[in-house]
């Protein structure tokens, strides 16, 4: 398949597009990257080099693509962090672009705003922007608890609440969600849930809950799934395979203390993941 994806990049670490390209590419995809910002290494060092890229840049690059004759074998659209809504807005004129040329394309949102424990970190006006604009235009999404919470309006605590909230966010737009990271009431103290909506079924996989905080695994995870489900069109085994090789990637960064994911050193996860964590239905 080939695939647009338009985020940020990094020089040194793995985040935005230098965590999403090269799992793609590993599962043997195209990807055609637009970096929205260029920066050294991600913000979470606390300085950093480089800058923030205009948003013209993204609508002049897909012009470009289109030049060559290819939009129409474009099989699927990947965003994620948003810096501004100007960014956001060319991002969704790109989408627009794919799918006029080819309507079977299909648009994964991935909908940073923020996250438990740090809050939305996002500038004002952008979790706004992803749940009024970017969220309705989306096929698939790929938000963690927090950011579910942000979407639906309400709680995602338990099993019970999860569910209406799942719901108000497909009456939305997106046919799929792919919660990244779910720590309900029932949620072992040892484990960490992944749930999967198509707005009928909902499929979890439960893997045990690794010693460590890492950026750029959420930008993994949702590059997996949107190829996985593209390419099977099979929800459960979307989950379960990009469940499973986010999982071997972490568990070898962690076993190696490194600061950040091994993403080229563990590279097998992605394709045959040592532990294969089977969804179950709920």
């Amino acid at each position: 398949m080939n695939i647009l994806s338009i985020q940020s990049h990094v020089a040194y670490g793995h985040v935005g597009n230098a965590a999403a390209v090269f799992p793609m590419q590993r599962l043997g995809h195209e990807v055609w990257p637009i970096h929205t910002v260029q920066f050294s290494n991600h913000t979470g060092y606390g300085a950093w080099r480089g800058e923030v890229l205009p948003a013209s840049l993204i609508g002049d690059c897909v012009q470009g693509i289109a030049d060559r004759g290819v939009l129409s074998r474009c099989d699927g659209v990947l965003s994620g962090y948003m810096g501004s809504a100007e960014t956001g807005l060319a991002i969704l004129d790109a989408v627009d672009k794919v799918k006029a040329a080819n309507p079977s394309a299909r648009y994964c949102c991935d909908p940073v705003i923020g996250d438990v424990g740090r809050g939305v970190f996002v500038r004002p006006g952008i979790a706004e922007f992803m749940r009024d604009r970017a969220v309705p235009m989306a096929d698939l999404i790929t938000p963690n608890q927090f950011e579910l919470d942000i979407l639906s309006g309400g709680s995602s605590a338990t099993l019970e609440e999860v569910r209406p909230a799942l719901r108000s966010v497909h009456a939305r737009g997106p046919s799929t969600i792919l919660v990244t990271s779910y720590l309900g009431h029932d949620t072992p103290a040892d484990s960490l849930d992944l749930l999967a909506s198509d707005g009928g079924d909902l499929w979890r996989v439960r893997t045990p809950k690794l010693g460590l905080s890492i950026n750029g695994a959420g930008d993994a995870i949702a590059a997996l799934f949107f190829v996985h489900h593209l390419e099977s069109g099979s929800l459960p085994e979307a989950l379960s395979r990009a469940a499973s090789s986010v999982y071997g990637l972490l568990r070898m960064t962690q076993d190696a203390g490194a600061g950040e994911i091994l993403l080229i050193a563990a590279q097998n996860e992605i394709v045959e993941p040592t532990a294969r964590f089977r969804p179950e239905k709920i």
